[in-house]
């Protein structure tokens, strides 16, 4: 097998068996405010925002007229104010969406300076307790404020982390303090390797390396959590409603590869000496061997499908690995 750095080996070890923490510093917070602000959400995104009470939320997305994803983004309803945790080069791109999209409506927009920390872990919530910070109530995106050094963080079940977890939206000052809190209690900080391993695992593709805006969501494997099938009208509803009707065909879905040989992201996925694919991120997992994430073809995303990958054979898989 492919030899693998001993300290990626722990930090993963750690987020299967106990717990790490993850630095997603690259994702930011946009605050909605304003007396209509749900509603306005609502016909915005794919999920169900309205019904939300403060203290819950919800995956969602935001596409264009054309269905192509804008931006993936966790959705947190509180008592007077609706966060949006999103990458954060995509903060002005959602921004701009909305206010295109206001008209008149009585809704505000603003940067919330952020930094987000995930722990993630079969562990995660003992830890997190033993810090301080006790854990939200259960249910997907649930989160509370919790109270740190003087400061306070928002605590958050995370449903789009590579296993059971939590985030963490802190004030840029409070964040270091709360992150050395963890490392001094034996909690590791995973890094790149390490978490592009179990997030390719789990089959969790994120914006920015796996999903762009020139995707669809139906070939993200992300339908069912980032949308609602019962609400009303929605920025791309028609398209995701008319894929719905033809049985969620699209021409190309996000797969797992098994490789026999480490790639890189961009490599081309090959089927009888023709280009049916493209690896968006590729890991070299403990437990599996050399692995990838790729969109490929309908007509080879059946899993075990043989492709081939750098010259070398590789195999389709159904995402997450093992299901």
């Amino acid at each position: 097998m492919t030899s693998i750095a001993p300290e990626v080996l722990r930090q993963y070890q750690a987020a299967r068996e106990s717990a790490a923490a993850v630095d997603l510093s690259g994702r930011g917070v946009l605050a909605v405010t304003g007396p209509n602000r749900q509603k306005f959400l609502h016909n915005m995104l794919s999920n169900d925002v309205q019904s939300r009470r403060a203290g819950e939320g919800c995956l969602a997305a935001l596409m264009d007229v054309k269905g192509h994803l804008v931006a993936l983004m966790r959705v947190l309803v509180a008592e007077d104010v609706v966060l949006l945790e999103l990458p954060s080069d995509r903060l002005r791109v959602v921004e701009a969406a909305f206010v295109h999209y206001r008209v008149g409506a009585p809704v505000r927009f603003a940067e919330r300076p952020t930094r987000v920390l995930g722990l993630l872990g079969p562990q995660a919530s003992a830890r997190l307790a033993a810090l301080g910070l006790e854990p939200p109530a259960e249910g997907a995106e649930s989160h509370a404020l919790r109270s740190w050094g003087g400061g306070e963080a928002r605590l958050v079940r995370a449903g789009d982390l590579p296993g059971p977890g939590f985030v963490l939206q802190a004030a840029p000052e409070a964040a270091p303090a709360i992150l050395e809190a963890l490392l001094s209690a034996g909690v590791p900080l995973a890094g790149r390797e390490a978490l592009d391993a179990l997030r390719v695992e789990a089959g969790r593709p994120w914006y920015g390396p796996d999903v762009t805006d020139a995707n669809l969501l139906h070939e993200t494997g992300l339908l069912a959590q980032y949308h609602s099938a019962t609400k009303g009208c929605y920025v791309g509803q028609e398209v995701v409603a008319r894929l719905e009707a033809r049985g969620g065909n699209v021409n190309k879905r996000l797969r797992g590869l098994r490789l026999s040989s480490p790639a890189e992201a961009g490599a081309a996925v090959l089927a009888d000496g023709r280009e049916v694919g493209r690896i968006t991120t590729a890991a070299v997992s403990p437990r599996l061997g050399p692995v990838a994430l790729a969109y490929v073809h309908r007509d080879h995303a059946e899993p075990g499908s043989p492709v081939e990958v750098g010259g070398a054979p590789a195999s389709v898989e159904a995402l997450p690995f093992g299901a």
